[in-house]
C-alpha cells in the first residue's frame, strides 16, 4: 500500500473540521448518570485457563442500559497477597471479542491486572464474543455492520451503548480487590483505541482511576475525513449506506459529531501513547493525527504529555510486536 495520505509533516498540523455540539458535554453527563442508574454488580468467577503464570476470572457487569457485559480479568499467580495493581483496561478491534480465557494474557505476563471486555454485539470474526446487544435499534435498517446502527438519533446510536460499556469496564475493573483503582490505564488497536480514546476524555471529571491512555491505530477518529477517504472497512459501510441513503449526509455527521473521538479526545486529562500507521488504509493516518492533535486540548494545564509513534511502512496492523515493546516501556516509566 503506498503512501496516500497526507506527508508527515502536513499530518503533525492537520486538524479536524469536525464540530463540537453545543451541548456535547451535557449529552455524556446525561449519558453517564443514566448508565450509573444502574447498580454495577460486577461478578467475578474464577476459570480454569490451562496456564501456570496467570489466573483468570470470568467477569460480567453491567452496562449501558443495566445491560449484562462479559469480560476477563487476568491476574499474575505471582501477586502477593494485600498488594493492588496497576491495571490495563483492554478494549477489542471492530467485530472481535473478549476471545477465549486463555488467549490473551499478555499484560497479566508483564504483572499488570489485565481486564478484556467483551463489545455487546460483536466477537463474529477473530476473537469470539460473549455478549448480546438487546437495544431495540439493533433491528433497525442499517447498512451490514455496526457502523450505521441507530444512527438516526444519538440516543440511539450503537456507540453510545458501547461507550458507556467501556466506561464502566473500567469501574468493574476497579471494584476487584486486587486491582488499584487509582492506576487504571485503558488501552485498545483500531476500535479498541477508539474506545479508549474515548473513556480517556469522558473520565476527565466524572471518574477518577485513568491515569493514561494507549489508543493503538485508533478507529472512530475524524469522521467527516474518514467517511471520505478510507478505501477499506469499517468506515466505507458508512459511505455505502449514504450512497442510496442520499439525503442523510447531514442529519448523520450531526449524530457522528457527539461520539468522535476527536471531540471526546478533547477533554482528555491524562497522558496518552498513540500510534499510527502512514500506510494505514483502513484508519488513515490522518483521522488517527486528527485525535492525537486535538487530545487534551481543552484540559488546560491539567493536561497530561502525550506521545505519537509513526510506523511509516506499515498498514493497519502497526507497529505490531515493536509497539508492545514500547507500550511496556511507557508503563514502566509512567508507573515506576
Amino acid at each position: 500500500m503506498p503512501l496516500f495520505d497526507l506527508p508527515l509533516e502536513e499530518l503533525r498540523r492537520y486538524t479536524s473540521a469536525v464540530a463540537v455540539p453545543p451541548d456535547f458535554e451535557a449529552f455524556w453527563d446525561r449519558t453517564v448518570d443514566e448508565t450509573r442508574a444502574f447498580p454495577l454488580d460486577a461478578v467475578f468467577e474464577p476459570v480454569e485457563n490451562y496456564l501456570t503464570v496467570v489466573d483468570t476470572f470470568d467477569v460480567t457487569f453491567a452496562g449501558f442500559g443495566g445491560a449484562p457485559v462479559k469480560g476477563w480479568l487476568h491476574l499474575p499467580v505471582t501477586r502477593e497477597a494485600g498488594t493492588e495493581l496497576p491495571a490495563v483496561v483492554q478494549y477489542a478491534g471492530y467485530s472481535g471479542g473478549r476471545g477465549l480465557a486463555n488467549q490473551d494474557t499478555r499484560w497479566a505476563q508483564a504483572g499488570y491486572a489485565h481486564f478484556i471486555m467483551d463489545t455487546r454485539g460483536q466477537g463474529y470474526r477473530g476473537a469470539v464474543g460473549d455478549t448480546a446487544d438487546p437495544h431495540p435499534s439493533a433491528g433497525e435498517v442499517a447498512y451490514a455492520g455496526l457502523m450505521t446502527r441507530g444512527v438516526a438519533s444519538r440516543e440511539d446510536y450503537y456507540y453510545r451503548r458501547v461507550y458507556m460499556d467501556a466506561f464502566r469496564a473500567v469501574e468493574a475493573a476497579q471494584s476487584h480487590p486486587d486491582v488499584d483503582a487509582a492506576r487504571v490505564v485503558v488501552a485498545g488497536i483500531s476500535q479498541g483505541g477508539g474506545m479508549a480514546v474515548a473513556v480517556a476524555g469522558l473520565a476527565a471529571g466524572r471518574l477518577d482511576g485513568v491515569i493514561a491512555a494507549l489508543p493503538d491505530v485508533p478507529f472512530l477518529q475524524d469522521f467527516p475525513r474518514a467517511i471520505d477517504i478510507a478505501p477499506r472497512g469499517p468506515y466505507p459501510e458508512i459511505a455505502e449506506f449514504l450512497g442510496r441513503h442520499r439525503g442523510k449526509y447531514e442529519p448523520m455527521l450531526a449524530v457522528l459529531n457527539y461520539f468522535d473521538g476527536v471531540n471526546l479526545g478533547r477533554s482528555a486529562a491524562v497522558p496518552a501513547l498513540f500510534s499510527v500507521a502512514q500506510m494505514d488504509d483502513v484508519c488513515p493516518p490522518s483521522t488517527v493525527f486528527a485525535s492525537y492533535n486535538a487530545y487534551g486540548a481543552d484540559a488546560g494545564p491539567a493536561a497530561g504529555a502525550k506521545d505519537i509513534e509513526v510506523y511509516r511502512f506499515n498498514n493497519h496492523e502497526g507497529g505490531q510486536e515493536h509497539h508492545w515493546i514500547r507500550q511496556l516501556q511507557y508503563l514502566r516509566k509512567l508507573l515506576g
